[in-house]
């Protein structure tokens, strides 16, 4: 299915971008200068060039960008995504009338649509290769962690080697890594769809205890988080430098909203008439329950900005695949737990919608390596600042979580399962295999409620702690809620975005890091009782 969802982006994909192939060809058009604004607290100038600002260089800033333009990914190279995106284009808005078609007809459509998916391609096959080579040899470490880290080394090696082979990999895999990025809260969607299986077992009083853990731990982790940066920074003194302009995903057309509800009422009628036409019933609803979750999202990211602080777009495509699930359940007369079973089965060879969804999930991994590798000198500048409150950071949430569990009195089995919490649901998950027992289900949920929470409340509660430096705002906000809080932060402060985007791969890498070790996983599991 995973050429469904490529096929089915290459609707938009092709009226909203440049090809990706075969540009030299075309006319080249002329870049205007981009404009830049100065962040200095009394300043209000504005020029294209920082050369006519009163100010120093480094107190300017670009235009900043849409806050859908990311959610896993640091900047790309500006040359590139001038060529990828179309100009005054916006992410997940859903507007059709930024998208243009693009020049030279029908071939270069196709060309790009192509590279797109030889590249994701490419990226899917090796998270399945790793992950099918790690459970022959038993080997309980991440597999798309240890990918990550062989395509980041041999982006480095390269890059000293022969710097334009590099730059060649990074462009080839521009397109693989994009679409990640356009779509990525849907890979966090499908536990959150089951929550009602996964929590129906789960006493109320422990459901209360789980949920103040999460409210006080994630406030807990964003005090630690930002506090060790500003500590640091203070030490170090290092001079913030600006961060180059971050490209756009691609926004929504018309027809894909046209594409993909055709898709789910025509799949729809097919499993109502006849609920094993594709063999089994969760193959049948496979296709109406993957759109609904699609049109939820495309909807959820239209939707005001006002309205999004109480409705997610992650809660909308929750609700809308939720609502599907119970539409088909009550009118075939098989009830909401069996078509919510078919949804998730986790069974390979009877996938569902959302085992579909989160076979993405090891690629995300991967394509970190691509994230980190865009951001090295940044990493390098910072290092002091960023891998000593990550460290920091992501050993705290790990133990206070497990002590918060012992001390209120949260069944162990429910505490392990919630241990990751600041950690984005891909690793998140991969760290709770480490343990016996563990709810998987409950661990991605309590993981997107971490992640809505600081959406909603980073901001104001870093104005309240004094957390007035980039630096230490942007490793607060992803330590303490990864990308959602990452999303919420980059729409008004873009100069934090950078350090939000190392943050948010380097707080999951290491957490799943240090649980590979036997000692801490024993030491976590005695704690939490």
């Amino acid at each position: 299915m995973a050429a469904t969802m490529i096929g089915m982006t290459a609707l938009g994909f092709h009226n909203t971008h440049r090809p990706l192939l075969l540009h030299s060809a075309l006319p080249r058009a002329t870049s205007p200068p981009v404009p830049r604004f100065c962040t200095l607290p009394r300043c209000r100038c504005q020029s294209s060039s920082s050369s006519s600002c009163g100010c120093s260089a480094r107190a300017t800033r670009a235009l900043p960008p849409s806050s859908a333009a990311f959610m896993a990914s640091p900047p790309h190279n500006a040359a590139l995504g001038h060529r990828l995106i179309a100009p005054n284009s916006t992410a997940g808005t859903g507007d059709a009338a930024a998208a243009a078609p693009p020049p030279g007809g029908i071939l270069p459509s196709v060309v790009g649509v192509a590279h797109l998916a030889v590249s994701l391609g490419i990226v899917l096959a090796t998270d399945k290769y790793l992950k099918q080579a790690f459970a022959a040899a038993a080997i309980k470490f991440p597999s798309a962690l240890f990918g990550m880290f062989c395509v980041f080394s041999v982006l480095l090696v390269l890059d000293t080697l022969a710097p334009s082979l590099a730059k060649g990999f990074m462009d080839f895999f521009e397109p693989a890594t994009l679409f990640i990025q356009r779509w990525l809260p849907l890979f966090y969607v499908p536990s959150l769809v089951v929550l009602p299986l996964a929590v129906r077992d789960i006493p109320a009083a422990s459901g209360l205890k789980i949920g103040l853990i999460t409210f006080g731990g994630w406030f807990a982790s964003l005090t630690v988080a930002g506090y060790t940066a500003l500590a640091v920074r203070k030490v170090v003194k290092t001079e913030l430098i600006a961060a180059e302009p971050m490209s756009k995903p691609s926004a929504f057309a018309t027809l894909e909203f046209w594409a993909w509800g055709a898709v789910f009422v025509a799949s729809f009628a097919t499993a109502f008439v006849n609920p094993t036409a594709l063999g089994t019933t969760a193959r049948t609803c496979l296709p109406f329950l993957l759109a609904s979750t699609v049109l939820g999202y495309m909807v959820g990211s239209g939707l005001p900005s006002g309205v999004k602080k109480v409705l997610h777009p992650i809660i909308c495509c929750a609700l809308s695949a939720d609502l599907a699930a119970v539409a088909y359940g009550y009118l075939s007369g098989s009830g909401i737990d069996a078509a919510l079973g078919d949804y998730l089965t986790k069974v390979p060879s009877n996938p569902g919608a959302g085992d579909v969804l989160m076979g993405f999930l090891g690629s995300v991994i991967i394509s970190f390596a691509f994230s980190m590798f865009k951001q090295r000198k940044l990493v390098k500048r910072h290092a002091a600042e960023i891998f000593t409150s990550i460290a920091i950071a992501s050993t705290f949430s790990l133990y206070s979580t497990a002590i918060l569990g012992r001390l209120i009195g949260l069944e162990p089995t429910l505490t392990i399962s919630i241990l990751p919490r600041c950690i984005t649901v891909a690793l998140a998950l991969s760290i709770v295999s480490f343990f016996e027992g563990a709810n998987t289900s409950l661990t991605a949920a309590v993981v997107v409620l971490t992640g809505l929470i600081g959406a909603n409340f980073v901001q104001a509660a870093m104005d309240k702690l004094g957390l007035n430096d980039p630096i230490a705002r942007g490793i607060g906000t992803a330590s303490s809620a990864h990308g959602l809080g990452t999303a919420a932060l980059s729409a008004k402060e873009p100069e934090a975005l950078p350090f939000c985007a190392i943050a948010y791969a380097l707080t999951g890498i290491f957490g799943s890091l240090i649980c590979s070790s036997s000692a801490v996983r024993q030491s976590l599991v005695f704690i939490a009782g």
